[in-house]
């Protein structure tokens, strides 16, 4: 059984890459992509390397899957590289996995920073044994208009700059409010409007469990299991812990309670020890929620989550709404790390 790598941490004044391993949103919006340039340098101390695809558009990115796998095996093999960020998410990640040599990203293993559709590369590493983080995308974590949330900046030196073992916390607050800063660079410096954070939600079972971190955003999931080629052999799943959120495609309850209950019948969803769920968005530039009522949908996630899993493994401590996925703040999660979860203390700590 392939055993598991954490890249090494960064050290300030380290050179990163910057890649576009999913879709072109540099080029639709280049006022974002140097202010999150600049947020490397000014607020990580961090040194930018831009590889080609992370200034190539839409259409170059969804013709060419190879020139993304070049990117990241360029990424990984430079030895003067010592972080690799994802650009932003999109839709298609999945084809360019077959393109990539497992070898090289495990032989040269570098600590990865994405999220979103970057959930494909993130389980890929899971089966060759290498720790990423599903977090700390450039253009929507690390680009936030009004400055880096200093939450978000506290988590994102952990997994940069150390060990990224420690507790979780809730925020103090948090918001989903859609943004014109993607279209208008004059919105850049307006700070969201953010609400209270009511904490996380506690359900299922009462014992300490511990195991290591697998998944990332749904529809990826979805993805992978439809698929197969890409999973690992489901034995190594014994005794891990489901990580799953949503995207501002704002899914239905239902669909996210199918989502588990495929998970199930697969004989999937008992393996897993615990499950943690990031907050959902409630709100896309498209449309709110169904029903329209922000609070009420958030909720019913959570409701279809509990339901589903208490249905095929009753004894799985759930939390739902940490502070990661497709929301702000965010704390990048480890995924492949191991992450202890004590229903009695409600704490989550990352080992």
């Amino acid at each position: 059984m392939t055993e598991f790598v954490t890249p090494p941490p960064m050290e300030p004044g380290d050179s990163v890459a910057v890649v576009a391993p999913s879709s072109g949103g540099a080029r639709n919006a280049p006022h974002l992509l140097e202010l999150a340039l600049d947020r490397l340098r000014d607020v990580f101390d961090l040194e930018p390397v831009v590889y080609p695809t992370a200034r190539q558009g839409d259409e170059f990115l969804a013709d060419n899957p190879r020139a993304r796998a070049a990117d990241l095996h360029a990424a990984f093999r430079d030895p003067e590289i010592e972080g690799i960020f994802a650009t932003i998410g999109g839709a298609d990640q999945l084809r360019v996995l077959k393109h990539l040599d497992a070898d090289v990203l495990r032989e040269q293993a570098t600590r990865f920073y994405g999220m979103s559709d970057n959930t494909n590369l993130g389980l890929y590493l899971w089966k060759h044994g290498v720790v990423s983080f599903n977090g700390g995308q450039l253009l929507n974590e690390i680009a936030t208009p009004g400055g880096v949330p200093e939450y978000t900046e506290h988590y994102c030196r952990r997994v940069f700059f150390e060990d990224p073992g420690g507790e979780l916390e809730a925020s103090d607050e948090w918001t989903d409010e859609p943004s014109h800063w993607w279209s208008d660079p004059c919105l850049l410096g307006e700070r969201p409007e953010y609400e209270p954070n009511p904490g996380w939600r506690w359900a299922g079972g009462d014992e300490v469990v511990t195991g290591r971190l697998w998944g990332g955003c749904r529809a990826i999931i979805d993805w992978h299991l439809a698929s197969e080629r890409h999973l690992p052999d489901l034995e190594r799943l014994d005794g891990a812990v489901l990580c799953v959120e949503t995207a501002q495609d704002l899914p239905s309850p239902t669909m996210v309670g199918g989502s588990l209950m495929a998970m199930g019948e697969r004989g999937l969803l008992e393996r897993f020890d615990g499950v943690l769920v990031g907050r959902p968005p409630t709100r896309s530039y498209a449309a709110g929620p169904p029903g329209g009522d922000r609070e009420r949908y958030r909720e019913e996630v959570y409701d279809a989550v509990v339901e589903w899993v208490g249905r095929y493994n009753p004894d799985a401590p759930v939390v739902c709404g940490l502070d990661w996925g497709h929301t702000n703040p965010v704390a990048p999660m480890p995924i492949g790390r191991e992450v202890e979860i004590d229903p009695e203390t409600e704490r989550v700590v990352v080992r």
